[in-house]
């Protein structure tokens, strides 16, 4: 019998540190100052007469915010207006993504509509007024004078700006999120909103607030009229009405119709991962006893939402078993797991502030370190804007920002709604950037494709991918449902559909990756790996992401003949170089060859800056062959390897947009002998609030990387032996072959 091959790991031994080449940063300039001048003293005037109008209780400490625009030609990280906003005595506090035609810009042809940054700015009403006089004495060719000349537009921040909207007549309820200022220790903007807000007649729940970043954000109780004067509060980012919670019903189901089924007489494949679903509860009666670590209620003092008990148990089901054939014994599950209820029912009527209960009890298992798999098929039912990052993404990102916890989220069952006004958008929280969001799939087999209800991308730049990954959620129209077991404890299945099933079935995957593999690969690793060995088809990105993960795990765990897969996993420095060498076998390759890599990062976020959302970036350069050096060069010639069209739009690639994105994968067809000694080089970017910093932290990454080389068909031990001293096999920590 012919050995199975694993994966290859330790390949970060064929890492090292290198020198980064020299930078030339210089670019033409659009504007002269005397240009800038021109344009901007009239609208400095405008916003300081704006800030001034405001009443004196709505700016605390005589601060105003205004809008910023950058000329899109500026929006790189390197040319963030430091110099101009620190001597004018200015502040950014947030940004996002606008679209405007600019003047002029540096690119050939007439200016046309294009997306720019926008930074929100606060400072004393005092220093807008001075910002004219300010202007009038730079010195031509000075940073603050170049910082000027980038600017195309400086705005007042309205109240009406700020209300993305008011709702129906009858909503009484909003969300708010507010700006803080950096390294306010003391509280001083919270302070003043609260007193502003009962002033205006406004109720604030700061008790089920959350701080994400340098946001606030809280729900508030009032009448139209109340809330339309809160927004004149100078620190105000966002009003809009209180969204319900989505997930506690499937998209469609069979009438009651249950079937029956077997369940596994065998333990878990593994005792050692830590596995939560975070859902709707248990009901009594329920036949995963044998196979659940703990049930936790985490409000002991809140009713169980009667239709999210049936949706938990579907949920867990659908992880311990995927899909189960009716009439058959379900699959043997990789490991126990724990279900924590997150979602209930306060006595008697709907709570309109169970969005915000509900993510404090999320944050407060992701605080708690336990899990290294948690699953969540809830979340606000709202989808995703380019504008601002919501509460339940930005806490949830910044949990996982160690890269120590996997945590797949569905992405919403609204893929009919109407796509033109951005409504079958991927629905928050699945726009997390250190998350994995799930689409359903309509089928297991080759011609799968999604399934007409699971919500489509893109997400926000950076998070342009989503949905990352697809599996089976089942599909209505060709009667291929989701069987999970149905409340009682004798096992009996009823048919669902929905992304809240896929995702825990993704789940499941990942799991059993680290059930059969062991500790030696991280959750980030398990992450990369899948995104790796999934399959797009000829599916559209928008639809699909990276593709379906195959339903036979050992196709992504294995190398087959003429294969060889290595796992690198480890840390980068700020502002380093990585050189990453890709193993050859000792001859080198003949024929045509496919690379694959994909490389995987945990990152920081800084929520208030949504066009600048992940704080660390990587530029990977591909060079293929030390023997190609171009005259006066030290590094090989580079050729491109991942296509940044899949990541941005032509003017973000054109700044550093796709640097940010914390999934890049790509490959590539070659021969075999245009390889000497390839390599990637990784260089790792920081920035913080948008701009250069240099007080960031190492991070951690996984890259995968794939040699596919049909004229050797023994290329596994072919590599293994030119690397004896370094790779090694990662072998199962269990007794294979099982049943799965």
């Amino acid at each position: 019998m012919s050995q199975t091959n694993f994966l290859i790991g330790r390949g970060e031994l064929l890492t090292n540190e290198i020198k980064g080449p020299k930078r030339g940063m210089d670019k033409a300039e659009v504007y002269t100052l005397q240009q800038a001048r021109k344009r901007l003293m009239p609208q400095f005037a405008e916003v300081a007469s704006s800030l001034d109008s405001l009443p004196d209780n709505a700016c605390p400490g005589d601060m105003g915010v205004a809008r910023l625009a950058l000329n899109p030609s500026y929006i790189a990280r390197s040319f963030f207006p430091v110099a101009m906003l620190r001597s004018a005595g200015l502040e950014s506090v947030g940004s996002r993504v606008v679209k405007l035609t600019p003047e002029a810009w540096s690119k050939k042809g007439p200016p046309r509509e294009s997306t720019t940054t926008e930074l929100f700015v606060a400072g004393r009403r005092e220093a807008f007024r001075q910002l004219k006089d300010w202007a009038g004495q730079l010195v031509d060719g000075s940073n603050e004078a170049k910082d000027l000349s980038h600017i195309e537009r400086i705005s007042a921040f309205e109240a009406k700006d700020r209300i993305a909207s008011i709702g129906m007549t009858k909503d009484r309820f909003f969300e708010v999120g507010i700006h803080l200022l950096p390294d306010d220790n003391n509280q001083f903007v919270q302070r003043a909103f609260a007193k502003y807000a009962a002033e205006v007649g406004v109720t604030i729940h700061a008790d089920l607030a959350f701080s994400a970043g340098n946001l606030w954000f809280l729900p508030v109780e009032g009448k139209h009229g109340s809330v339309e004067r809160l927004a004149e509060f100078s620190f105000v980012r966002v009003v809009r009405p209180m969204p319900k919670l989505r997930g506690m019903r499937p998209v469609q189901r069979s009438a009651g119709v249950t079937v029956a089924c077997s369940l596994p007489t065998e333990q878990p494949l593994s005792s050692e991962p830590k596995v939560a679903i975070l859902d709707g509860g248990l009901p009594k009666r329920h036949s995963i006893a044998p196979w659940l670590g703990t049930y936790r209620v985490l409000d002991e003092n809140a009713a169980d939402d009667p239709g999210g008990l049936q949706h938990g148990l579907g949920v867990t089901s659908a992880f311990l078993f995927g899909p189960i054939a009716p009439n058959s014994t379900a699959a043997r599950p990789y490991s126990y797991v724990d279900h924590l209820r997150v979602l209930d029912r306060e006595t008697d009527s709907e709570d309109p502030l169970e969005l915000y209960r509900t993510l404090g009890l999320v944050e407060e298992v992701l605080l708690s370190r336990q899990y290294q798999f948690i699953n969540l098929s809830l979340g606000p039912d709202l989808p995703i804007d380019d504008t601002d990052v919501h509460a339940w993404t930005s806490v949830i990102d910044d949990l996982l920002s160690d890269g120590d916890t996997l945590m797949t989220v569905a992405v919403g069952n609204n893929g009919e709604m109407d796509r033109a006004v951005g409504n079958a958008r991927v629905q928050v929280p699945s726009d997390c950037v250190n998350a994995l969001s799930v689409g359903a799939a309509d089928n297991v087999d080759t011609t799968w494709g999604r399934a007409a209800y699971s919500a489509i991308g893109p997400g926000r730049s950076p998070g342009v991918v989503k949905p990352d990954l697809m599996a089976f959620g089942g599909d209505a129209g060709s009667s291929k449902y989701f069987h999970v077991l149905t409340e009682g404890t004798k096992p009996a299945l009823v048919p669902q559909l929905g992304t809240s099933f896929a995702s825990p079935y993704l789940l499941r995957n990942a799991v059993g990756v680290r059930a059969i593999l062991g500790a030696d690969l991280s959750p980030l690793a398990i992450k990369a790996l899948l995104v790796h060995g999934a399959d797009p088809a000829t599916h559209d990105k928008t639809e699909v992401g990276w593709g379906k993960v195959p339903e036979d795990l050992m196709e992504v765990i294995t190398c087959p003949a003429g294969v060889a897969r290595v796992v690198y996993q480890g840390e980068l420095k700020p502002g380093k170089y990585l050189r990453a060498t890709l193993p050859l076998p000792a001859g080198g390759l003949q024929g045509n060859i496919r690379l694959k890599a994909t490389f995987c990062y945990a990152s920081p976020t800084d929520p208030q800056d949504a066009v600048a959302y992940t704080r660390a970036g990587l530029e990977v350069v591909f060079r293929p062959s030390d023997k190609k050096i171009k005259e006066g060069k030290t590094n090989a010639d580079t050729k491109g390897f991942f296509d940044m069209k899949k990541y941005a739009t032509e003017e973000e690639r054109r700044s550093d947009m796709g640097k940010w994105e914390t999934v890049l994968h790509g490959n590539k067809s070659m021969r075999g002998s245009s390889l000497d000694n390839p390599v990637f080089d990784i260089h790792y970017n920081a920035r913080e609030a948008g701009g250069p910093t240099t007080s960031a932290d190492k991070i951690r990454y996984a890259l995968i990387i794939t040699v596919e080389a049909p004229k050797h068909a023994d290329l596994y031990n072919e590599i293994l032996r030119a690397y004896a001293k370094m790779l090694v096999p990662i072998q199962p920590k269990v007794t294979l072959p099982v049943r799965l």
